[in-house]
């Protein structure tokens, strides 16, 4: 077995391409925050996206039910999404606006960057998924580089204040969501990113019409439902199926440049100036990109028997036959059986990787 260089993989390239899009809704969301209070914001985007994901997931049942390639979540699944989704999508959220009010925004969006740390050092210490020097000198030049960068040479003194812990909850929050969102990962990632846009959004737009929001002119309305759908509901989606492929904590680094692309284009679209610190942060963020995009991980190592469901062609890992008449189409999606097998070839830390080094 012989697969595509890192710079090549699926699962790289849907984290970046999830990174772009997320990055990307940053200045647009900005604009919109004219209209929108915080709270409010964030809720229609999550919303728009878990609506817009949820329909795209029925109409192509209807229309492609013959040839489905992914597997629909099934019941052992959502104890896992349902703790995610109460870490990432209900409890997060709150703390993050909690901790905005009694904080200065500079300091917030430093102390943001603690989600990539909280996901990488969970994946590697409690969900055991291999780590070496590389990725984690890697990962630790992309935060530095999201540290420069939010920080743009502003001294603020946050300390232990209940702003700050608030906010580091939040971020803690939001990687127990990333970790445990793995564990579904095999599932299809439009039904699993559209059922954590519809809760995020229903709890954050339930908060702000507590808080007395009234809904701004249509206009406003479709543009946040269009950024939310692109930005967080595709980009999620996306996500997903870089945790399948590439597993958590290589996903979070490469989604953690997202701050440069929305940076980049907020350069252009609102003629923002650079910070003294922005072309050394993306010297950084370039050098740990550049160790993951280079990273080559071999050595023997074990499959146990293993028997699930998940969309996958007739690679060295699925060699097996089925007991239903198969059209030939790849990918396809059935319940199979892994037999024991023991080989060696460069791999990631995907959904039949998860072995212990």
């Amino acid at each position: 077995m012989n697969p595509l260089p890192a710079r090549f993989h699926s699962g790289v390239i849907s984290a970046l391409a999830a990174a772009v899009l997320f990055g990307a809704s940053t200045p647009f969301a900005k604009l919109l925050l004219s209209a929108f209070p915080p709270v409010a914001l964030a809720g229609l985007l999550y919303a728009a996206s878990g609506i817009g994901l949820l329909g795209w997931f029925g109409l192509r049942r209807v229309l492609f039910h013959h040839t489905r390639r992914e597997a629909p979540l099934v019941r052992r699944d959502l104890p896992w999404l349902a703790a995610a989704i109460a870490a990432g999508g209900v409890v997060a959220p709150v703390l993050l606006m909690a901790g905005l009010t009694a904080m200065p925004a500079a300091s917030a969006a430093l102390l943001l960057n603690l989600e990539g740390v909280f996901t990488a050092l969970l994946a590697w210490f409690v969900f055991r998924e291999n780590v070496d020097r590389r990725i984690a000198l890697g990962m630790g030049l992309i935060v530095l580089a999201g540290v420069l960068l939010s920080w743009g040479g502003r001294w603020g003194i946050y300390g232990l204040s209940l702003g700050a812990a608030a906010i580091a909850a939040a971020c803690l929050g939001w990687a127990i969501d990333n970790n445990l969102t793995r564990k579904v990962s095999a599932a299809d990632p439009v039904q699993i990113a559209g059922i954590k846009g519809l809760v995020a959004g229903a709890v954050n737009l339930g908060i702000a019409a507590a808080a007395g929001w009234t809904p701004p002119p249509l206009s406003a309305l479709l543009g946040g439902a269009v950024v939310g759908l692109l930005g967080y509901g595709i980009s999620l989606a996306l996500f997903v199926r870089a945790l399948r492929d590439i597993g958590t904590a290589r996903t979070g680094a490469y989604f953690s440049t997202a701050p440069f692309i929305g940076a980049g284009l907020a350069l252009l679209l609102l003629q923002e100036t650079p910070g003294m610190l922005f072309w050394p942060a993306a010297v950084l963020m370039a050098a740990g990109v550049w160790l993951h995009f280079t990273e080559r991980h071999e050595h023997d190592h074990v499959h146990d028997r293993l028997v699930h469901r998940h969309a996958h062609v007739h690679d060295a890992h699925h060699r097996h036959e089925h007991d239903f008449p198969w059209d030939g189409r790849e990918p396809h999606t059935h319940v199979h059986e892994h037999r024991p097998l023991v080989h060696s070839h460069p791999h990631y830390p995907d959904i039949h990787h998860r072995h212990r080094h």
